[in-house]
């Protein structure tokens, strides 16, 4: 990903939480979720990065992107371990289901294995059985842990999801 990809990140962002956060997250701040302020943030976050974070797109034929994943050592707090961390996984609603999000989820979990790392998390919120499904399908498995979170003031549980990526 490049600073130039952010407009088509942010509004892949936007659409997709629109899409599978409906009735999960609170519809107000659905609907006032902006492409120009994620877009702004994302090239922040960009030109901030210490490189630890990577971020990977997938693109279609014509250059429009069809996939956005982002990933990084796993964030216990402030503390870093040894594995690794899957931050963000959006595509744009009509690619659902096409082998764009397989794609780059492989993509994370052979590069965190390559890296050495033993083990990939991901943070999924528990209502969200479509993506549970999908990470379950590609060998990830709720490990144990839930944590509240807050969207406008609403507490909506996550859960832990895990998969082992060495013997």
């Amino acid at each position: 990903m490049t600073a130039d990809d952010s407009d088509e990140v942010a509004a892949m962002r936007v659409r997709g939480w629109q899409h599978a956060y409906r009735g999960m997250i609170p519809q107000a701040y659905l609907d006032a979720m902006d492409v120009a302020t994620e877009a702004e943030k994302q090239r922040e976050r960009l030109a901030a990065g210490d490189g630890s974070v990577v971020n990977l797109v997938a693109e279609e034929a014509d250059g429009t992107l069809a996939g956005w994943a982002a990933y990084g050592p796993y964030r216990d707090g402030e503390v870093r371990t040894g594995d690794g961390e899957l931050y963000a996984l959006y595509l744009p609603p009509e690619r659902i289901g096409q082998g764009v999000g397989r794609a780059l989820l492989t993509d994370v979990t052979d590069r965190c294995a390559a890296a050495g790392l033993p083990r990939v998390f991901l943070w999924v919120l528990e209502q969200n059985t479509r993506a549970r499904r999908f990470y379950e399908a590609a060998g990830f498995a709720a490990d144990g842990p839930r944590e509240p979170f807050e969207v406008a003031g609403t507490e909506v549980p996550e859960v832990r999801y895990a998969r082992p990526l060495t013997g």
